[in-house]
């Protein structure tokens, strides 16, 4: 019995010697210092605890590895615990300010982007308002003047009135004259009394006659008056409408090599013939404005009709056969423009709103247009090919509609019939069409109403 309680104590040792030893060496690890060695120094070589299994299982009294610390030891080990944390605390700290901050620029930007909005849909309103009160005003003032043009008409045709029946009492008093004037000597004495009472009514019509006379002046000072308020009215019309018929229009805002529109045909082209026909209104003419072109790589200038100062131009195969007409451009008036062409002969023709205006032959005779170019709108193409190098100088500021191509020569009614205000956009060319042919604006050119 002593044996088995002695063979258990010893167990017993052995079992919890490992376990003293770690707690006993724990504030050794936990104050730098274990086994003697000193963390604070340099180190430079590796050093290894052995423990041998004779060591962990003896059964006699335990040592102690290392002398017990000072407890400041663990009050600077809490001190340094408690700094981290107060550390942690403060970077999380200043990490939440500054994502309220960001948040808070960004409530901000989203709420100005708001007000934008809505001052923006203000302006909208504003200018519709400001558009339907125009309309008003000048559909008032188109109103009023109907109501004076009618009151004049009126008043002429009362004067008219007048003047016819003062006139009639003319020529029945002579008639009645003349009558008493084959009478009889006996007769004598009674158109002598009635021509003696003759002059007073003369002298009455006289003064009825010039006051007469003064209103039918008034009335054609008045006329004249109106006649000129419509004219500005027509010419105001004139410059903020398109011509009749036509729905849009391309607006070239400013002159600049990259506001141009190019054009797709609607057919695959080798032409011997063609007739151009469009509408144009210019900003300002300079010596080389394009309107249309054609180009190829072999020739960038295959075709071209250009307006240079007062004079529209049309060239074939190169600048150097050309038709040219002048004095024909106004700027800042809308103006239609056809030029057509024929391979036989190179007979090239210009007309302008409707007149036949230059007429060239020896154009270009024998050529023929082929199908691998590019249709430009406001400007021409460049020797490389590429938009990048298209010139700025020769680009085209304005309106343009009514583009349109036919790859045969129209006949002169049909030109001055598309020239007309009145249904001129109703025509479509069977090459480009306006409204069919594709045409996309490029830079700052868009479609206007």
């Amino acid at each position: 019995m002593q044996r088995q309680t002695n063979i258990q104590t010893s167990i017993n040792i052995r079992m919890y010697a490992p376990g003293a030893v770690l707690a006993l060496c724990l504030p050794c690890f936990l104050s730098g210092n274990v086994f003697g060695y000193d963390y604070g120094e340099e180190y430079s070589d590796s050093y290894y605890n052995e423990i041998s299994n004779g060591d962990r299982l003896q059964t006699g009294p335990t040592q102690i590895p290392c002398p017990p610390q000072d407890l400041s030891r663990w009050d600077k080990l809490f001190i340094m615990l408690e700094d981290s944390q107060m550390k942690q605390d403060m970077l999380m700290q200043q990490t939440e300010d500054m994502v309220k901050a960001e948040m808070d620029t960004i409530w901000k930007e989203l709420h100005k982007l708001n007000n934008n909005k809505a001052c923006v849909q203000a302006s909208e309103n504003t200018c519709k308002c400001i558009s339907e009160q125009m309309n008003r005003n000048l559909n008032q003032a188109m109103e009023q003047l109907r109501k004076v043009a009618d009151m004049y008409q009126a008043q002429n045709n009362e004067t008219l009135q007048q003047l016819i029946q003062f006139s009639r009492s003319q020529a029945s008093r002579l008639t009645k004259l003349e009558s008493n004037s084959v009478l009889g000597a006996g007769l004598g004495q009674v158109a002598m009394k009635s021509f003696s009472a003759y002059p007073k009514e003369q002298e009455a019509s006289n003064v009825d006659g010039g006051k007469l006379e003064r209103a039918l002046m008034a009335t054609a000072v008045d006329l004249q008056k109106v006649h000129a308020q419509l004219a500005l009215f027509q010419r105001a019309t004139a410059h903020r409408y398109l011509p009749s018929g036509c729905e849009m229009a391309l607006l070239f805002p400013m002159r600049s090599k990259h506001i141009f529109a190019e054009v797709t045909p609607s057919m695959s082209m080798s032409l011997q013939s063609f007739t151009i026909c469009l509408w144009a209104k210019v900003t300002q003419s300079l010596n080389k404005t394009v309107i249309f072109s054609y180009g190829t790589k072999k020739q960038p200038q295959e075709l071209q009709l250009l307006l240079a100062r007062r004079s529209v131009l049309l060239t074939v195969g190169g600048e150097t056969h050309l038709v040219e007409a002048h004095s024909v451009v106004t700027d800042g008036q809308w103006g239609h423009f056809c030029a057509a062409w024929s391979s036989e002969q190179g007979l090239a023709t210009l007309w302008v709103n409707g007149e036949h205006v230059a007429r060239e032959h020896g154009v270009a005779e024998g050529d023929v247009l082929s199908g691998d170019g590019f249709f430009l709108l406001g400007q021409e193409r460049s020797r490389s090919g590429f938009y990048r190098d298209l010139d700025s100088s020769v680009a085209f500021t304005g309106k343009m509609t009514g583009v349109n191509m036919w790859d045969h020569v129209l006949e002169a009614e049909r030109i001055k019939e598309y020239a007309n205000h009145d249904g001129s956009c109703d025509g479509r060319g069977n090459v480009i069409g306006w409204g069919v042919s594709e045409i996309i604006p490029h830079g700052g050119a868009q479609y206007i109403n």
